[in-house]
């Protein structure tokens, strides 16, 4: 039995685009221009990517450029390259960012202590004091 027997249409596939699956690229509501594809769902595709289904059917698929099945691909292999490049937090990590915490404190008095210089030098420097001696 035809699929248009199933749905018991009486147009043809090419005037009832509505009666093809909804996932075939007829540029409904799968994508499209204008349509945007959510991470999760960008995710799924690449995975169906991965698991050797071919990119030219994908596309026509889901109606969107092979060049950017590509870039989806590429920036998640990038994405998994570097997660798997983080090492293991440990029990330096935490001294580590608190010593940068304490290193950015100084850091600001110090720039503090030197505008308040400036200020009291008036933008002069301040005289030099002859010895005693």
């Amino acid at each position: 039995m035809g699929k248009k027997e199933e749905l018991g249409l009486g147009a043809t596939e090419a005037t009832a685009p509505s009666a093809r699956a909804h996932h075939a690229g007829d540029g409904g509501a799968e994508a499209g221009p204008g349509w945007r594809f959510s991470a999760k769902r960008k995710l799924a595709v690449v995975q169906r990517l991965l698991r050797g289904e071919s990119q030219e059917a994908v596309s026509r698929e889901l109606n969107v450029p092979v060049h950017r099945l590509v870039e989806w691909r590429d920036r998640v292999l990038m994405a998994a390259e570097g997660a798997l490049k983080e090492r293991e937090r440990d029990a330096r990590d935490d001294e580590i960012a608190r010593l940068k915490a304490k290193v950015g404190e100084i850091t600001m008095a110090n720039e503090l202590l030197y505008a308040k210089i400036d200020k009291l030098e008036g933008g002069r420097p301040l005289a030099r004091r002859r010895s005693r001696t």
